[in-house]
């Protein structure tokens, strides 16, 4: 295979969660681009919509919760009725809902829990067989600098991040004997709906942008080579790793 066609993605069908905003939205096109018809997943129907129109006829979209445990089948069938089964999978939707954790409550925990950590592995394992027919799959998981440090107002959503990385782990070992490599990413602050309260205090902004090697915070478009890296056959021999793409802040 020459090095042009590593990152190519023509024929291969994706999905993407969160994909009506931020990084996941960016995913989601930066894998259109590179060929992969994707079907973007969100609750935003018309945040949904405007993006599939942006993209085109290598677009679909289906408006559900992905964390709506009782619907994962039905949603397996949705996303696969336009392109065909997803060969790849790439599991942006998340909340943070920025509790410290003498206030945690039950409903923002059971929320941030069914949301970032039990969806990816309940979705996944449902789209995993029509993988596992065609031997190949890409399973990217969202990381977060909290997979593996602590931030004030953070041990829900901290303690799903961790989870991400044992259940990327657990998932290559599940299934990579079946040609489907699990990997996660790991971005560092990005301005995105998710970080508009970090992004909204410039100080706070300059100061994290300050503890990266790089000395900057990320731009959408940082993600985009890692993010194909994980998602075509140049990972071919990369599999339950957390790929940080977070300037080298977790590196200080």
């Amino acid at each position: 295979m020459g090095n042009a066609t590593l990152f190519d993605l023509t024929g291969r069908v994706a999905c993407v969660t969160g994909a009506s905003s931020g990084l996941g939205q960016r995913a989601a096109t930066v894998l259109a681009r590179a060929g992969a018809k994707v079907v973007g997943v969100a609750r935003r129907a018309e945040a949904l919509e405007d993006w599939r129109k942006s993209v085109g006829d290598a677009a679909a979209c289906v408006a559900s919760d992905v964390a709506d445990r009782d619907r994962v089948s039905e949603l397996a069938d949705g996303v696969s009725a336009p392109f065909g089964p997803p060969d790849i999978l790439v599991h942006a939707a998340g909340i943070n809902t920025r509790e410290a954790a003498d206030d945690v409550t039950a409903e923002g925990w059971d929320k941030t829990l069914g949301l970032n950590l039990s969806a990816p592995f309940f979705i996944s394992q449902a789209l995993v067989p029509a993988m596992k027919e065609k031997g190949w799959g890409r399973i990217v998981n969202f990381a977060s600098l909290q997979t593996t440090r602590a931030f004030p107002a953070g041990i829900a959503y901290g303690a799903t991040k961790a989870g991400i990385g044992q259940l990327t782990r657990a998932m290559a070992e599940a299934w990579s004997p079946h040609g489907i490599n699990a990997n996660a990413i790991g971005p560092g602050f990005f301005r995105t709906e998710l970080t508009a309260a970090v992004f909204s205090d410039p100080e706070r902004a300059a100061r994290n942008a300050a503890q990266t090697c790089i000395g900057r915070n990320g731009e959408p478009e940082d993600l985009d080579g890692p993010l194909l890296f994980l998602c075509s056959d140049a990972s071919a021999y990369v599999t339950g790793q957390v790929l940080m793409v977070d300037g080298g802040y977790t590196a200080k």
